[in-house]
């Protein structure tokens, strides 16, 4: 019985690691024709990065919300942190809403909108787990930065189309 906590905690944290990667795989679906063919046709501002970084930058901020989720899961369980965990299950939701906006409907508005919802519900995620496990909302510092960065981006593509 003793192997038993292991074993939870290891499917756990596969758990959260497919559910974040599979939002990023339908985030990735809904952006890929569009990056080949729109949006290299749209004037960008300066600061705009090289489209290769894109992939690693989200690759490690999924791994880092799967592990930030699998931290307060394992720390709380279900129950008792239904309302942290809820605010991830939002913004897990919210960043996959804004690549099929931006990139799927090519609505620039509205994902700027949207975006600025996204960033609020990061940082309210980040919060709640910082309150149950400093480090699971530490995770949350980089891809709230990240997504800052890319609402300023997202406003300046808005404001230049």
């Amino acid at each position: 019985m003793s192997g038993l906590p292991g074993r939870r905690d290891s499917l756990g944290f596969i758990a959260f690691l497919v559910l974040c990667l599979a939002v990023a795989a339908l985030g990735g679906a809904a952006t890929a024709s569009s990056v080949g063919n729109w949006y290299p046709t749209l004037a960008k501002p300066a600061f705009n990065p090289p489209n290769w970084i894109f992939a690693p930058v989200w690759t490690a901020l999924y791994f880092m919300m799967a592990v930030a989720g699998w931290r307060v899961w394992r720390s709380d369980g279900l129950r008792r942190a239904r309302w942290a965990l809820t605010l991830f299950a939002l913004q897990l939701a919210l960043n996959l809403a804004w690549s099929i906006l931006f990139f799927g409907m090519h609505s620039i508005g509205a994902a700027l909108i949207e975006i600025v919802v996204l960033l609020l519900a990061i940082l309210a995620t980040a919060l709640a787990f910082w309150r149950r496990d400093r480090a699971a909302g530490m995770l949350f510092v980089p891809y709230a930065a990240w997504v800052a960065f890319a609402a300023v981006l997202n406003a300046a593509i808005w404001r230049l189309n």
